[in-house]
């Protein structure tokens, strides 16, 4: 994929693994659009990425319809689809409750899966596009009290390879990436970041790893890529 001009739509840009990917991508010449739900962390993202924000919640269709309306009013087209918004509760087993599966589902798989329907709508009539999906290692093994978060990246990782076999052959590359542990505001209620500790994974490493998918030639693509820390011991 050639990422200069390109037109590429990100969400849960206004912080960690986001933000970092738009300033990445925009220093590479693409033009990022990103979605946040709190407007001052997203005004403040615009300012040090470059990005267009646009305010909305992915776990809201309405304003899945309106991330969509203003996207293609402006760019005419698109080219990739980031799903990388994400929350995350860590809760045992015996104290689940139905309200968190609801939360936590409804932004990082049911949120990723209608942006993707959208998405995927537009690529098969231009017979061209990239979605990209953010996952976790949690989505490869289970962790102690982890069945609500690790459950929706098990989902994810499961409706990648869904959209990987329906959409090959419409030229539509779908990538799921799995990072590792990495010091980012997930999990946190504040949504305060993290400093990443010299041997542990910053949200730079994980967009490097985006771009450096994307930027494949179109006649193939990295259909799963994980990233883990050298050492983090």
């Amino acid at each position: 994929m050639n990422l200069k001009d390109a037109k590429i739509l990100l969400t849960g840009g206004s912080l960690g693994i986001g933000k970092a990917t738009a300033r990445l991508l925009v220093e590479s010449g693409t033009e990022v659009a990103i979605t946040g739900r709190d407007e001052g962390r997203l005004n403040k993202a615009r300012d040090e990425t470059g990005a267009f924000p646009i305010v909305a919640d992915v776990a809201n269709p309405e304003d899945i319809n309106k991330t969509y309306d203003i996207f293609m009013k402006k760019y005419k087209r698109l080219d990739c689809l980031i799903n990388n918004a994400g929350i995350g509760k860590s809760v045992e087993l015996e104290n689940v409750t139905l309200d968190d599966f609801h939360t936590v589902y409804g932004v990082n798989v049911f949120g990723a899966a209608l942006m993707a329907s959208k998405a995927a709508a537009i690529f098969k009539k231009q017979n061209y596009g990239h979605i990209v999906n953010i996952a976790s290692s949690a989505g490869l093994r289970g962790y102690a009290g982890e069945t609500v978060y690790a459950g929706t990246k098990f989902a994810l990782r499961g409706m990648t390879q869904c959209w990987q076999a329906e959409l090959r052959k419409y030229n539509v590359r779908v990538i799921l990436i799995n990072p590792s542990e990495v010091a980012t505001a997930i999990g946190s209620p504040q949504r305060v970041e993290r400093k990443a500790p010299p041997n542990k994974l910053s949200s730079y490493e994980i967009a490097y790893a985006i771009k450096a998918a994307l930027e494949m030639d179109d006649r193939g693509f990295i259909p799963e890529l994980s990233v883990w820390a050298t050492n983090p011991w």
